[in-house]
């Protein structure tokens, strides 16, 4: 089973740690990917740029409107993600413990599938 690991990080603590806890964690997330593709649990893992970098795209009655920023004013915001390969819920969840960045922020463990008609 596919298992979507949302990074979220209360955006005023994450801008405390220092340049050096920073370096620290990019090695050891790097770290732990690389252990976690080498089990084959891994898929895909990316970290995302702040939310202040974000597009926000809404499509209403044929119309794009493309606006700066966040959807909505948050005090936390999604960091990164990592798509994972588990055999159910709890081994998802206790792969997401491993994760350095989760000493940060919180990881939300969701289960992902396919997206189709039950006839296809």
């Amino acid at each position: 089973m596919k298992f979507l690991c949302q990074v979220w990080f209360e955006s005023a603590e994450i801008a405390k740690i220092s340049e050096e806890e920073g370096r620290k964690l990019t090695r050891d997330s790097i770290d732990n990917d690389n252990r976690l593709r080498e089990s084959g649990h891994l898929i895909v893992a990316n970290a995302l740029r702040e939310p202040e970098t974000a597009k926000t795209v809404r499509v209403r009655r044929g119309e794009t409107a493309v606006t700066d920023g966040p959807f909505a004013e948050i005090k936390e915001h999604l960091g990164g993600f990592v798509l994972i390969e588990a055999r159910d819920m709890e081994e998802a969840t206790a792969i997401a413990a491993t994760f350095p960045v989760a000493r940060y922020g919180m990881i939300e463990v969701r289960t992902a599938f396919d997206i189709r008609f039950p006839d296809e």
